[in-house]
């Protein structure tokens, strides 16, 4: 159709999965791409492209894909319904969290992280009692921001792992998924990375990172179980296996063990322990 068009560039207006289908355009034709983003996915801001077939999500990097500008509007955010304005945001800190602890991290990323998590952390309560206050989605859209430039400069772990596995081989939702995964993927990795969790504490005002954040989604009446978004028990193993099989950084040692215990306790839904007493 773009072809067909003689189109000259692509303006993307939506969530992540429209401005998601913009890139793939970028990518296939190398047009340069608008971003006008609804939600707090915080694609915009990446040169990171991920595209679903046959049950299998594959992601990449190029810069060809990355939104030439972005048009960013607390307007258009308004009609979020409220659960998927809690669990945007909660996606957003996810990649925030993970570039705190990427090989790649550095000073610069760290103090965006923070200021991102802290940010939508502040915001998130506020949409929740008024989601219509433009204030708050504003703030929301600047967090939103600075995690999705965080995600677009460092690599992904385990926590982006598992949820593209769960969303490209099983059909979950992506931010709700997200939402669920992210206490579960911390605690596993929290002994492994002390740095970023010491910055995670200042940015969200408690010292059990992994277990403030489970709270705070489900007293925003988020989803806090994979149960509840539709994996099936006997889905556990076999997407344990799937997500250690395939290797990526992470600062902890992933194991097929490992990654079962993180998908059983984010399936039951129970508060994440300490390292979640995970095996090596």
């Amino acid at each position: 159709a773009v072809r067909a068009a003689g189109a000259d560039g692509c303006v993307a207006v939506g969530g992540g999965s429209a401005i998601g289908l913009g890139k793939a355009v970028a990518l296939r034709t190398g047009l340069p791409l608008i971003a006008v983003p609804s939600t707090y996915s915080g694609s915009e801001m990446t040169p990171v492209w991920g595209l679903t077939e046959h049950g299998t999500k594959r992601t990449g990097r190029d810069p060809v894909v990355q939104p030439r500008s972005v048009v960013y509007d607390p307007r258009l955010t308004l009609s979020m319904p409220p659960s998927l304005t809690v669990t945007s945001g909660v996606n957003a800190l996810a990649h925030a969290v993970e570039a705190l602890y990427a090989p790649d991290a550095s000073p610069l990323v760290s103090v965006m992280a923070e200021e991102g998590v802290r940010a939508m952390a502040e915001a998130l309560p506020r949409l929740a009692a008024a989601p219509d206050d433009l204030d708050a989605r504003g703030r929301a859209l600047y967090a939103a921001w600075l995690c999705g430039a965080c995600l677009g400069a460092t690599t992904m772990g385990l926590h982006h792992k598992v949820c593209h596995v769960l969303g490209g081989g099983y059909g979950l939702p992506h931010a709700e998924t997200h939402t669920v995964v992210l206490p579960y993927a911390l605690a596993f990795n929290a002994p492994a990375a002390p740095r970023a969790l010491t910055v995670l504490r200042r940015a969200v005002g408690a010292d059990d990172v992994p277990r403030a954040l489970w709270e705070l989604s489900g007293r925003l009446g988020a989803p806090r179980s994979l149960a509840e978004l539709g994996l099936a028990e006997d889905d556990v193993a076999p997407a344990a296996d799937r997500i250690a099989g395939e290797p990526y950084a992470n600062p902890r040692p992933v194991t097929a063990d490992g990654v079962r215990s993180v998908l059983r306790a984010a399936y039951r839904g129970s508060p994440p322990e300490p390292a979640d007493g995970i095996a090596e």
